[in-house]
């Protein structure tokens, strides 16, 4: 026995299960081993291993019942003619039926209530009676192949739990893979224990996937299917950025520096809002990095995915104004609840909207308000007639002006005008020079003696 307990302890630490559970799984295959031999058809056995002195105990299991717990020969002819088949189980649930409320009683599942009290006295309708059964020792080849057979698969279905578990803990993190291969559009992806899964809406547009190439994954959730527990991946999704972000940004992973929110259009673009707890730190610079190599080595990992960081803001208009870089705002006008107008100059309206409406689409679902961006026209219009209107007032008034500065100059020329007129000059005496001359000479006859004859 000290072998088998090595064996059983080295099996837990390489399969990573518990010892209980392989003890669990070898009492199953152990009673499947001696129904194949000794047991009857319909009979459910029960096996108990002792792990230090190996010895196996072996019981019969019965429900009990009674008459309104079993069908009539009558209920089971009608249910045969409407091709309906009675169950013998009340657990056995057939697809799109509820669990039968009434079973066909079989000796060999089923034991009544009243022969139950006789072996135990306390036991009650609906519960198990265990009867105890003859050990045996010696199995046939087959009933050890069966019993090999459910070993592993018990093993391998613990193994798949616990596998299942680990990573269900892992939820909502980031995990490096290896992609496998590819199966139309679904990639397998090697995650270590397991398989994950990249359906095509969890993958990245554009990107194709080669095999043997190592990624980082988002772990959505683990999903139980009928096949088993499957691993779901993505990159795809908003948060796988986030993560990355923690990754490379110590600032992040510390909580100095905090992602209150984050939008994408994977593929395309992401924008994320950022802020500090501390006012020496800056979240936009820590989230860069020195010359970039934060957020390059993030934009490498999305396959050059552009990634803008923004300002968070409390203040709405602030925080609006940031979501829409690199596009220049000129005003933000804060209508009905959650409903905003952003106005941009003409030449800043495509940036603003984006191709395909991305960069608006972005700001809204960063900020979750509704924008609504238009051109600043209003304003436009109103500089334009304003300065119209002072560029007219002026021509006015220098039309205005000139006319004046000539009435002056005239009026001024018309007062010299007239104080030149209104000034008399001297009077000038006319002269007759023949009476003139006539004085003269008589002046001249005068002052002469008379001439002697």
């Amino acid at each position: 026995m000290k072998s088998f307990q090595r064996a059983l302890g080295q099996i837990a630490e390489v399969r990573g299960i518990s010892p209980e559970v392989i003890i669990e799984t070898l009492e199953a295959a152990i009673a499947t081993a001696y129904k194949k031999d000794y047991g009857q058809k319909g009979q459910k056995i029960k096996a108990k291993f002792n792990p230090v002195s190996g010895d196996v105990k072996f019981w019969q299991v019965k429900l009990v019942v009674d008459e309104s717990m079993l069908y009539t020969e009558e209920e089971i002819e009608a249910l045969k003619e409407k091709k309906i088949m009675p169950s013998e189980d009340f657990d056995r649930v057939v697809e799109g039926q509820e669990a039968p409320k009434k079973v066909v009683y079989n000796p060999e599942k089923h034991v009544m209530l009243d022969e139950a009290k006789k072996k135990n006295l306390d036991i009650k309708l609906g519960e198990e009676l265990e009867i105890p059964l003859v050990s045996k020792q010696d199995y046939g080849r087959i009933a050890a192949q069966t019993a090999k057979q459910v070993i592993l698969q018990k093993i391998r279905e613990a193994e798949k739990d616990v596998i299942a578990s680990e990573y269900r803990s892992k939820e909502g993190e980031i995990i490096s893979g290896i992609v496998q291969r590819i199966e139309g559009n679904t990639a397998l992806i090697d995650i270590g224990k397991t398989l994950g899964i990249l359906n095509k809406e969890e993958q990245i547009p554009g990107e194709f996937y080669r095999q043997g190439q190592r990624l980082k994954f988002y772990i959505l959730k683990v999903q139980e299917t009928p096949k088993g527990s499957v691993v779901l991946l993505s990159r795809a999704y908003p948060k796988l950025v986030s993560r990355l972000f923690e990754l490379e940004v110590p600032e992040i992973s510390s909580s100095i520096v905090v992602i209150n929110s984050i939008s994408r259009e994977p593929g395309f673009r992401t924008k994320m809002a950022v802020s500090s707890t501390e006012e020496r730190i800056d979240p936009i610079g820590s989230c860069v990095g020195q010359r970039g190599t934060r957020i390059m080595a993030v934009i490498n990992e999305l396959g050059g995915e552009k990634i803008d960081v923004i300002a968070f803001d409390k203040d709405p208009e602030k925080f609006i104004t940031n979501a829409l870089s690199p596009a220049k705002v000129a005003g933000v006008k804060i209508e009905d609840k959650n409903t905003a107008v952003v106005f941009v100059n003409e030449d800043q309206l495509s940036l603003a909207i984006g191709k395909d409406g991305r960069n608006v689409r972005l700001a809204s679902n960063l900020t979750g308000w509704k924008i609504d961006v238009k051109a600043n026209k209003p304003i436009l219009q109103k500089n334009a007639e304003t300065n119209a209107e002072s560029s007219g007032n002026k021509d006015e008034k220098s039309e205005e002006e000139k006319p004046k500065r000539k009435i002056r100059k005239s009026k001024k020329t018309k007062e010299v005008e007239e104080a030149l007129e209104s000034k008399e000059e001297p009077p000038v005496e006319s002269i007759d020079v023949a009476q003139d001359k006539e004085k003269v000479e008589e002046a001249s006859t005068e002052g002469k003696p008379e001439e002697t004859k």
